[in-house]
C-alpha cells in the first residue's frame, strides 16, 4: 500500500487546498493550511514535553476543533492517540490513563478536576494540557497559535499504531483496541470510494469523535477528501435542521436515534434540507421501515452500514448506486472479506446463519497488553464479532442477534457485567443481573434487575446515583426492578 501515514495525508490535502476550509465551529472557520500549521506547532509542543515515537496521549476532548488539532499532532509525531469518552468518570478515567500507559492528557479546563482528582495515584500520565482556560492563554493555545510551524516527522510505516480506542470487554474492564496507520487508511477512502462523495461535500460531525466510527466516518474520511466538516458539540433537533440549512451540509454519518429524531420533529418541514445527498445510518439497527419514509419526507438516500471498534471500525455499508434490500448492512466494503463461520469455525452457505467474521486490513493489530483477550476474537487471521448474521447469494449482510452479551444504547457498547461488577459493590446489592431493553430512539436501553440483602432498603434512584460515581452515563441504568431471585 502507498503512504499509509495519516500526518502525511492531512499534509498533502493542506499542500493541495491550503485555503480550503476544514473544519466549520459555531464561528470558527478553519483552513487545511491552518489546521496543518497548528498542528505542527502542537506536535513540536508534545516533542517538549519528552513525547517520543510509540508513547501515548490521551484525548478527552468533544467535537471541537482542538480534538482534531491533538489527534493529528499526535500521530504526526509518531505518538499514538487514546481518544476518551468525554463522560468518564475519575474512577474510569484512572483505569483508562494507566492501562494505556499515557504520557498526556489533553482536555478542557471543565474536564481537568477529573484528572486533578486522580492525579496522584497515576502510573504514568504527567503532563496535563489544556484546551482553555478561564484565567488567559493555555501552553496548547500558545503552542497552536504560535509555535514553530514545521514538524520532522519521524519514519511511520503502516504497521505502526495510530490510535488506541477503548472498547468495553467481556471481563468487565474495557480493553485498548491498537488500530494502526494502516488500519485507518482502509477507512480514509470510504466517502469517496463507497459514497461518491467530493471535496465539495460538507458532513456534519454528531457522533463523538472520541468513537471510532465518529472520527472514521467524520474526520478521516472528510480530511482525505478535502471536504469540509462542521463540528457540533452540544444540539437539539432544531439546530441540527438550522446547521443543514446555513451550511448547506451534504453529508451526514449518525446514529439512529438522529434520523429518527429528525423524521419525528413536529416543524421539521420548516427547515431547507434540499442540500443533502447522503445520510449513513450505524452504530446500531436502525428500524428497516422508517428508512423509506426518511427518504421520502426529506428527498434523500438514507443507507446503513455496519462496524466495530477493532475493526477501525467500518466493515459494510449498503452502496448508493445498488439495489437496497431493507435490514440489510450492506456489502463489505474494498478489500475487506466477510463470512458466517459456525461454531467449529467452518464457512456456512448463503442465508445460514452462525457467527459475523471479518477479514481485512482494517482489523486491528490486537488489545493492548492483552494476547488472551486478542486470541479469543482473532483466529487465523479473521476477526470473530459475536454478532450473528446470516449472507444472502447477492453478498448483502443481515444481522439476526448477538452470540455476545452485549448493550448497543446509542452506538455505544456496554458490556453487563461492567455494570455488574459496580453494581455488587453496593452495600445493600445482593445480586445483579443486567440486561438489555428494546427502545425505538436509542436501540437498546441499560436496565438492571437486584436482588436486595435482607434488612436493606434501597430505591432504582440510589442506584442510579451510585453508578454515576464510578460509570459513564450510557452504561448507567436507565431501568431499575427489584426482584426476589435472579433464577
Amino acid at each position: 500500500m502507498a503512504n499509509v501515514s495519516l500526518g502525511k495525508m492531512l499534509e498533502d490535502v493542506s499542500d493541495k487546498y491550503p485555503g480550503k476550509i476544514s473544519l466549520i465551529y459555531e464561528d470558527r472557520r478553519i483552513t487545511y493550511e491552518e489546521l496543518n500549521r497548528s498542528v505542527n506547532a502542537l506536535g513540536n509542543h508534545l516533542k517538549s514535553l519528552d513525547v517520543k515515537k510509540g508513547d501515548k496521549v490521551a484525548l478527552m476532548l468533544p467535537n471541537i476543533p482542538e480534538f482534531v488539532t491533538s489527534y493529528f499532532a499526535t500521530v504526526k509525531s509518531g505518538a499514538v492517540a487514546v481518544p476518551l469518552n468525554i463522560l468518564s468518570t475519575p474512577y474510569e478515567l484512572k483505569y483508562l490513563l494507566d492501562n494505556s500507559d499515557s504520557k498526556v492528557l489533553i482536555t478542557t479546563s471543565s474536564s481537568a478536576k477529573k484528572f486533578e482528582e486522580i492525579e496522584k495515584n497515576l502510573s504514568s500520565c504527567r503532563h496535563l494540557v489544556l484546551t482553555d482556560s478561564p484565567d488567559g492563554e493555555t501552553s496548547f493555545q500558545v503552542a497552536a497559535g504560535k509555535g514553530t510551524p514545521e514538524l520532522v516527522m519521524p519514519e511511520i510505516s503502516g504497521d505502526d499504531p495510530a490510535v488506541m480506542i477503548y472498547t468495553s470487554g467481556l471481563t468487565g474492564k474495557p480493553l485498548g483496541a491498537v488500530l494502526t496507520h494502516k488500519n485507518l487508511s482502509t477507512q480514509s477512502p470510504l466517502l469517496e470510494d463507497v459514497c461518491e462523495g467530493s471535496e465539495h461535500d460538507t458532513g456534519l460531525s454528531l457522533i463523538p469523535l472520541f468513537h471510532s466510527f465518529g472520527a472514521a466516518a467524520n474526520m478521516l474520511c472528510v480530511i482525505k477528501l478535502g471536504a469540509s466538516t462542521v463540528l457540533m458539540d452540544q444540539f437539539s433537533i432544531d439546530s441540527i435542521f438550522q446547521t443543514i440549512e446555513r451550511e448547506k451540509v451534504t453529508y451526514i454519518a449518525g446514529v439512529p436515534r438522529l434520523f429518527l429524531g429528525m423524521l419525528l420533529h413536529k416543524d421539521a418541514e420548516n427547515y431547507d434540507v434540499s442540500s443533502l445527498r447522503l445520510c449513513i445510518t450505524g452504530g446500531s439497527t436502525m428500524p428497516p421501515e422508517y428508512i423509506p419514509v426518511f427518504e421520502k419526507k426529506f428527498g434523500v438516500r438514507l443507507v446503513e452500514g455496519y462496524g466495530l471498534t477493532e475493526a477501525s471500525p467500518v466493515c459494510s455499508v449498503s452502496r448508493v448506486n445498488m439495489e437496497q434490500k431493507p435490514g440489510s448492512i450492506g456489502i463489505p466494503i474494498p478489500a475487506v472479506e466477510a463470512k458466517v463461520f459456525d461454531e467449529g469455525g467452518n464457512e456456512l452457505p448463503a442465508d445460514k446463519v452462525g457467527e459475523l467474521v471479518i477479514k481485512g486490513a482494517n482489523v486491528m493489530e490486537g488489545y493492548y497488553k492483552d494476547e488472551d483477550a486478542t486470541a479469543e476474537v482473532i483466529k487465523n487471521g479473521w476477526l470473530y464479532t459475536g454478532d450473528l448474521a446470516r449472507i444472502d447469494k447477492d453478498g448483502y449482510i443481515f444481522l439476526t442477534g448477538r452470540k455476545k452479551r452485549m448493550i448497543i444504547t446509542s452506538a455505544f457498547n456496554v458490556y453487563p457485567r461492567e455494570v455488574e461488577i459496580v453494581l455488587d459493590t453496593h452495600p445493600a446489592v445482593a445480586q445483579s443481573r443486567v440486561i438489555a431493553k428494546p427502545d425505538l430512539m436509542r436501540g437498546e436501553i441499560v436496565k438492571a434487575l437486584i436482588v436486595k440483602k435482607e434488612e436493606t432498603t434501597v430505591n432504582e434512584k440510589e442506584i442510579m446515583r451510585y453508578c454515576r460515581t464510578y460509570l459513564s452515563s450510557h452504561k448507567v441504568p436507565r431501568e431499575v426492578e427489584f426482584v426476589e431471585s435472579l433464577d
